[in-house]
């Protein structure tokens, strides 16, 4: 038994290491200047830290304030309106029988397989015609179809694993269909829900490709298109200083809502894999 758990004790330890240690590099190089992260290793200079870098991005003309601003109305709206369709569907799909319920799930589950990249051309037509373009509202509700897929999946999986017998004590006390969600239901589905919402607001907080396509005004960028305008001098010369504090700023977010709801993200996914 104790040699079992020296083995859990370093394979725990090592996979800390591998996941941290890139973050708290991150974290020191970021409260590096520039001239000191681009130059080759020095003993003088190298513990040289200052929060200009950080500094730089606030005062700067890259908004990057408002950029952050942004992307946390997008990622949150994104999040919020995923779990409550997700919820919606993944009911539908386990309580309620339908002569084409199972091709439909199964046409969900397919279309996780399809990159938005591939159909990139035609949801930016779409979407011009609908004018969502250059609108955090379209960008939302872009971010909400590619994310609903898999939402649906974990969602209905789900509901799956909780007892029809619960909800039939439910509907015999005269409890209707959204005060048993509400009430009865929300407690056992909130792990899935959970895990929904989480990976929607990651998805929408890091997507760089769909929000350069679909917004052109600057006002508007989020953070990872602001990040890459982070740029100096009169070749393009990119300030890796300013980029890296970017990048831990990006990072923050994650990680705090990550750590969050870590105990809910693996019981939904947990939840997700044993019934189907």
């Amino acid at each position: 038994m104790r040699l079992k758990n020296t083995f859990y004790v370093i394979g725990g330890g090592g996979a800390f290491l591998v996941f941290a240690v890139p973050l708290l590099w991150a974290l020191f190089r970021s409260v590096q200047p520039n001239d000191v992260m681009v130059a080759a290793p020095d003993g003088k200079t190298f513990f040289d830290l200052t929060w200009d870098n950080f500094r730089t991005l606030i005062e700067g003309p890259g908004n990057l304030i408002r950029a952050v601003g942004n992307s946390l109305i997008v990622a949150i709206s994104t999040a919020i309106l995923t779990a409550l369709l997700a919820t919606f569907a993944g009911y539908g799909f386990a309580r309620f029988r339908f002569r084409s319920g199972p091709v439909l799930f199964a046409l969900v589950v397919v279309s996780m397989m399809i990159p938005f990249q591939a159909i990139l051309t035609p949801l930016y037509l779409e979407m011009n015609v609908l004018r969502l373009t250059d609108s955090l509202l379209g960008l939302v509700l872009f971010y909400t179809t590619v994310n609903l897929p898999f939402g649906v999946f974990v969602m209905r999986n789900s509901f799956a694993s909780v007892p029809v017998e619960l909800e039939d004590s439910a509907q015999v006390d005269g409890c209707g269909t959204f005060r048993m969600l509400g009430s009865v239901l929300r407690p056992l589905i909130t792990p899935g829900a959970a895990t929904v919402a989480l990976y929607a607001f990651l998805a929408a907080w890091t997507e760089f490709l769909g929000a350069l396509t679909f917004l052109t005004k600057d006002e508007l960028y989020t953070l990872p298109v602001a990040l890459v305008n982070v740029q100096a001098g009169a070749y393009g010369e990119i300030n890796f200083g300013s980029l890296v504090a970017g990048s831990v700023i990006a990072m923050i977010p994650c990680v705090v809502l990550y750590v969050g709801l870590q105990r809910f993200y693996v019981s939904g996914l947990a939840s997700g894999a044993v019934k189907g």
